[in-house]
């Protein structure tokens, strides 16, 4: 969608539990003066759902590829990727594969490793946080995400932003769900930043439970020439409770 004549292109790429709908408000901010791409990782919103593979998608390679697979059938080189949570370390890991299809970089409430590996990096869990957090999803899916929808939207004060969140994330199938769930949050990418030749900007919101703010600064530190910036948003999800931050900070970099 967007410019057709635009020279640049803007690509979107969703968090566990979204889709593309999660940037609906941020896309209005770029489609005057870029074209701009978005997509659904394969397990949720529209991708076929029969593409699915838990062999293929045990690492985060699969999306990896996905997303190479994408920019290649569009012939798309030099593009400002956008990536929410774990679609951030993929277009990381993606443009240190091919790094001809990236031009610069946006990280948005991303992180290379969600465990804490104290006492030199905190991440923000432990493994018996996110093993009661598997038991949860696997025993009652439904209510799970009714709990955690609004645990990392932080946004109380406007339930209709879990409500939102809650309507993606139920969407996925469970089984799904538990197995990616399970990927994202056992990764761990951290030898992978000091590669990034990319231009990276990384945005870091407050009280984000999923990615805390000290995970931003480990970033920043990791990745040669990035630029982080801490915006006023709360939660996991500033494209959706703040769209107008994210636009101005984006365009800011960009």
């Amino acid at each position: 969608m967007g410019n057709e004549h635009a020279g640049q292109t803007i690509v979107f790429g969703h968090g566990f539990g979204t889709d593309q709908t999660s940037f609906t408000e941020v896309v209005k901010g770029f489609t005057d003066d870029y074209r701009v791409m978005l997509y659904d990782n394969v397990g949720g919103g529209n991708a076929d759902i029969n593409a699915f593979s838990p062999a293929r998608y045990s690492t985060l390679n699969g999306y990896v590829t996905d997303l190479l697979d994408i920019l290649q059938e569009y012939q798309l080189e030099n593009i400002i990727y956008v990536g929410h949570s774990v679609n951030g370390m993929v277009s990381l890991l993606s443009s240190i594969k091919s790094p001809k299809h990236f031009s610069k970089l946006v990280l948005l409430g991303a992180s290379p490793r969600y465990l804490n590996d104290l006492p030199d990096y905190t991440g923000g869990f432990d493994q018996q946080s996110l093993d009661a957090l598997y038991q949860t999803m696997d025993a009652n899916y439904y209510a799970w995400v009714s709990g955690f929808s609004k645990l990392v939207m932080d946004n109380h004060d406007r339930p209709e932003l879990a409500a939102q969140f809650a309507e993606t994330l139920a969407a996925v199938r469970p089984d799904i769900a538990l197995s990616v769930a399970k990927v994202i949050f056992q990764t761990d990418h951290r030898a992978d930043l000091p590669k990034v030749n990319i231009p990276t900007y990384i945005l870091q919101t407050t009280h984000d439970v999923a990615v805390p703010e000290c995970v931003g600064d480990y970033l920043n530190a990791s990745i040669a020439g990035s630029r982080l910036t801490k915006v006023k948003a709360k939660g996991h999800f500033p494209q959706i409770s703040s769209p107008q931050e994210v636009i101005d900070a984006v365009r800011s970099f960009i």
